[in-house]
């Protein structure tokens, strides 16, 4: 899970693997793949590090396990 920020200040957790399309307008929009969207202050290319981040995190303890 990748931690966000909703426009209003709080914080929210999502599963980046759902993220089926990303907008940047003045803020970035995030529509999944089972239809619901979500409005964050993260640009893109955060949110996009943040992702990167997870998958190292999650690779790293599959390789450590095996």
């Amino acid at each position: 899970m990748i931690q966000l920020t909703r426009i209003d200040g709080t914080a929210f957790y999502l599963n980046p693997d759902l993220i089926e399309v990303m907008e940047a307008t003045h803020d970035t929009h995030l529509t999944l793949t089972n239809g619901h969207r979500y409005v964050c202050a993260e640009a893109p290319a955060i949110i996009v590090e943040r992702i990167a981040e997870f998958r190292r995190m999650s690779m790293g303890a599959i390789r450590r396990s095996a």
